[in-house]
């Protein structure tokens, strides 16, 4: 039994003291080399387990691994076995064996299976180009832009709609990152140079009047229209004349996107077992109003953190985009690794049919590494809304304008103000404490 946890222990009391060794020297070796990478190059590994190639590794690694402390376990059985146990005897200590060696397969087995599970989710969710990523991933960009959208698939309409956009800013040295968030409301959006400014030259209109012309509109608009992005297949036309309207409105190239839907969002959280969010105000839920989130701090299920999300019921576009914020963030710190690694099949599931993306499966490490560094740096919040902002009639060269002077200095402090209803608004950047509690 002991050799299960240390290899060599039985070769040694056996005599074989040369093979005892070699056995225990390779084990403290594997088991000393593994815990200090753990210890002292998490993001080396984290960059590591995102690529499909090494997941592989992993995966038979931890087979193999399982696989020789198997055979040390059985062949140690047969040194130290004494001839002198009786047939029953005999075989309850073979039984013994057995379950022993059943107890480290296990989590060997288990391991592998969470390698191979990891590498079908990257793979299917990451585009694989095969172009090989330069020495310098950033290629001598500052500044990365990833569009973030919230994508609102619902059952009572015709399409995706994508009623939650935020650029993420963030510098490549350092990880400082600005989130700018685009109302879904905007109107007379300047589209793009090309087919769809020639169609909408002054501005984005929508089908007027089965659509009101709004940004959220530009993805499924795209794909319903393939003439105001020519070449471009069924199912990327969307996101790539959002990334270049959403780049001609904030100034800023839009390098990458990825869109989370809210009803796969809702399956996300039921498997991790619901999320803990603070409500402040009651929320009203269901398409018929028939349920109510009472204020307070409580664990929500999908459905409601979807309702939570997606909610205007006594209240505005701009709360909603508050809420969505704070319920991401909600969820990203409380995907801890025992949550995850308690329902980790049923969220990479989930995962796989919420979430797409264009970022290549080449700059997952570098995306990886540069994560570490925004998790040390603040992270500040800039929203185009009233009164900054008149999504009716915007003032597209002022958003440009804040967002430029916004990254080359620190945002200055959030001055709140009520209005006429005694309700908060923030003036130049949103205050996620005033909703999120």
């Amino acid at each position: 039994m002991g050799s299960a946890v240390l290899w060599g222990l039985a070769h040694l009391w056996a005599g074989r003291r040369a093979a005892g060794i070699a056995l225990m020297g390779t084990f403290v070796t594997l088991v000393g080399g593994i815990a200090i990478l753990l210890l002292t190059s998490r993001a080396e590994l984290l960059a590591l387990i995102v690529q499909p190639a090494w997941l592989w590794v992993f995966g038979l690694a931890a087979l193999l691994f399982a696989a020789a402390t198997v055979t040390v376990t059985v062949r140690s059985y047969q040194l130290v076995r004494p001839e002198s146990l009786s047939g029953p005897a005999r075989l309850l200590s073979a039984l013994a064996v057995g379950v022993l060696c059943a107890l480290v397969v296990a989590p060997m087995a288990y391991a592998a299976r969470l390698a191979y599970v990891s590498q079908h989710v990257v793979t299917s969710i990451f585009t694989a180009d095969g172009a090989p990523i330069p020495v310098d991933p950033w290629q001598g960009r500052d500044r990365i832009n990833i569009l973030l959208i919230g994508g609102d698939a619902a059952a009572n309409r015709v399409g995706v709609r994508t009623d939650s956009m935020t650029v993420a800013s963030v510098d490549t040295h350092t990880g400082d990152t600005v989130l700018f968030g685009l109302p879904r409301n905007l109107e007379k959006v300047p589209m793009p140079p090309g087919p769809a400014r020639q169609h909408f030259p002054y501005g984005f209109g929508g089908e007027p009047p089965y659509t009101p012309g709004l940004l959220n509109e530009v993805w499924q608009y795209a794909e319903d229209h393939p003439d105001v992005v020519p070449g471009v297949p069924r199912g990327h036309r969307g996101p790539t004349l959002l990334k270049r309207t959403v780049s001609g409105i904030t100034g800023l190239p839009v390098h990458y996107y990825a869109m989370v839907d809210m009803f796969g969002f809702a399956d996300i959280i039921d498997a991790m077992g619901g999320v803990r969010v603070t409500v402040r105000d009651p929320i009203v839920y269901g398409r018929q109003n028939e349920g109510l989130i009472p204020a307070g701090t409580r664990r929500l299920t999908g459905e409601q953190a979807l309702w939570y999300g997606r909610a205007r019921t006594y209240s505005d576009d701009y709360v909603r985009m508050g809420r969505q914020k704070c319920l991401m963030n909600a969820v990203a710190k409380q995907a801890d690794p025992v949550t995850v690694l308690r329902s980790f099949e049923r969220l990479a599931d989930a995962t796989m049919h919420a979430v797409s993306t264009d970022i290549p499966q080449g700059l997952l490490p570098n995306l990886v590494e540069l994560a570490e560094k925004v998790k040390r740096s603040k992270i500040r919040t800039l929203q185009f809304v009233p009164p900054l902002i008149n999504t009716a009639y915007p003032d597209y060269d002022l958003i440009k304008h804040k967002i430029a002077a916004t990254l080359v200095k620190p945002a200055p402090p959030v001055v709140a103000h009520r209005d006429d209803s005694q309700r908060f608004r923030p003036n130049t950047a949103t205050v996620l404490d005033s909703v999120c509690g």
